[in-house]
C-alpha cells in the first residue's frame, strides 16, 4: 500500500507501535489500534513519558486529534 495521503499513512501503522508526540511536551508509546478524520487515536499498551522519562503506564487511552503534533511508527 502506497502512503499518498496522511490517513493512508496511519492505515498502514494500524497495529504496529507508534510514537505521539503532544502540544504539552507529552510523549506516548503504544499500539495503534484506531482513528478518526480527526485524527482522534486509541491506543493500546499506552506509555506515558515526560522529559523522556516514562511516568506511568495507562493500558488503552484515547488522544484528541488536536492535541497531537506527531505521530510515528516506532
Amino acid at each position: 500500500m502506497d502512503a499518498t495521503r496522511p490517513l493512508d499513512a496511519l492505515n498502514m501503522a494500524r497495529g504496529k507501535r507508534v510514537i505521539v508526540e503532544l502540544k504539552n511536551g507529552r510523549t506516548y508509546v503504544g499500539v495503534l489500534r484506531a482513528f478518526d478524520i480527526h485524527i482522534n487515536t486509541v491506543i493500546e499498551e499506552a506509555e506515558e513519558y515526560v522529559d523522556g522519562a516514562m511516568k506511568r503506564k495507562l493500558g488503552m487511552a484515547f488522544i484528541r486529534g488536536d492535541t497531537i503534533t506527531i505521530i510515528s511508527p516506532q
